[in-house]
């Protein structure tokens, strides 16, 4: 398992690029702590700062599709490197400004969320350029998923750390100077540089088109939902049991889950189609939220924790594979932007939804959210199924680079285009 990961990481570009991804995704997978602490610092309630946060939330969750379209148009490097420049403008702003006047860093929010570059997707595109065979390929996603949990982990002890030696303004500068660098690494580097987007047909829906993407996005709609139920849930939990540590114990517990689930998953080949294969990730997601409903005492509910956590990675994981085979061609980016923006859209709506069920029925219905979310996510996969078994093209590997400086496309299985394709007509 170990040696398939280090070939992987050995093969040219690819621990760059996934480096590049992860440090230039931290400003987003920190904003809401960085936020939060510099609104406080600077006198603003809890309610402001949870304000500030959701524009920014929803900006991105805007911002993330659009990107996306461009990136699959203009390339990369022209798009990626302006809004990560754009994004941390707009929260040096806020850093400078601070609360008032408070338009001012509403508009900050606004900009930062709406121009964070689609460094997922991009990273995603450019693996089948870069990994010469398929089974790498979805090692590499397994490897992304496990990463995102890493990230999440690490980088709100980063922005404590920056506080804690300089200030709250500091931590949001740094944060995003870290994430344009990361950013930078990418775009410079050759993959990026050459990788085209396959023809693509005129149509205004772009990526949305697809059946089985739609039905892949129903599906991980909630399982964000679940997610950002588990975390409200965990906190009242906490609350009962001994205080704050409890609740982070709990979600560290859920990240080492999926960590472990993810390196496993992505350490061996896996026969049959993925997107059946899917369908049994998600069951087994959904059936690990279900035990929480029973909110035991705190060793066995971190180790129920766990077990729920194991098959998010895989489940993620799979679900890359299945947007790359489901995206019409031209897409991929957007394809993979949109189930970014789904994920947090759902998770957004699972916090908002857990809140009242702690409120008024306790911790147990608190759980039951995130159990009714898996239900539910397994439930479009199979009551949909036949538009995700439906597979739109072959899936063919992309052909080697002809000689060094020629580029492959990426994403173009059958290298034509989609039938109805005039040239110059793209969406």
């Amino acid at each position: 398992m170990a040696a398939g990961y280090g070939e992987l990481l050995r093969t040219p570009h690819a621990a760059r690029l996934l480096t590049g991804t992860l440090l230039g995704r931290l400003p987003n997978a920190t904003a809401a702590l960085a936020v939060l602490l510099f609104a406080r610092a600077e006198g603003g309630s809890y309610a402001l700062a949870g304000a500030l946060s959701a524009v920014y939330g929803a900006a991105n969750a805007v911002g993330q599709p659009l990107l996306g379209r461009a990136v699959d148009r203009l390339g990369q490097p022209r798009v990626m490197l302006p809004a990560a420049v754009a994004s941390a403008l707009g929260m040096v702003l806020f850093a400078v400004v601070g609360l008032e006047p408070l338009p001012v860093a509403y508009v900050a929010m606004l900009i930062a969320g709406l121009f964070t570059p689609p460094l997922e997707g991009g990273l995603r595109a450019l693996w089948p350029t870069v990994l010469r065979r398929e089974d790498q390929v979805h090692a590499a996603y397994a490897l992304d998923a496990v990463a995102q949990e890493v990230m999440f982990a690490v980088g709100p002890l980063l922005v404590t750390l920056s506080v804690a030696v300089w200030s709250e303004a500091a931590a949001l500068l740094v944060i995003n100077a870290v994430g344009v660098a990361g950013a930078l690494s990418v775009v410079v580097s050759r993959p990026s540089r050459q990788w085209r987007s396959a023809p693509r047909e005129a149509h205004w829906l772009g990526a949305l088109r697809s059946p089985g993407l739609l039905v892949l996005l129903g599906s991980f709609f909630f399982i964000g939902l679940a997610l950002g139920a588990i975390a409200v849930a965990a906190v009242a939990y906490a609350d009962e049991h001994g205080g704050g540590a409890v609740s982070s114990a709990l979600l560290s517990a859920l990240g080492v889950g999926a960590l472990v689930g993810g390196v496993v998953y992505g350490g061996r080949t896996w026969p049959g189609a993925p997107e059946r294969r899917l369908r049994l990730l998600v069951a087994a997601l959904a059936l690990g939220y279900l035990p929480l409903v029973l909110v035991p005492g705190v060793i066995a509910m971190t180790v129920l924790a766990g077990v729920a956590g194991v098959f998010l990675a895989p489940a993620l994981a799979c679900a890359f594979v299945v947007v790359d085979r489901h995206a019409p061609s031209g897409t991929v980016t957007e394809a993979f932007s949109w189930l970014v923006t789904t994920f947090v859209v759902g998770n957004a709506v699972g916090t908002a939804v857990a809140g009242p069920a702690v409120q008024f029925g306790g911790v147990a219905p608190g759980f039951a959210v995130p159990a009714a979310g898996g239900a539910a996510a397994l439930a479009v996969l199979l009551a949909a199924q036949r538009f995700l078994l439906d597979v739109p093209r072959p899936v063919v590997r992309p052909t080697a680079y002809r000689t060094p400086d020629e580029p492959r496309a990426e994403n173009d299985r059958n290298h034509a285009a989609e039938p109805g394709f005039r040239a110059r007509h793209q969406a």
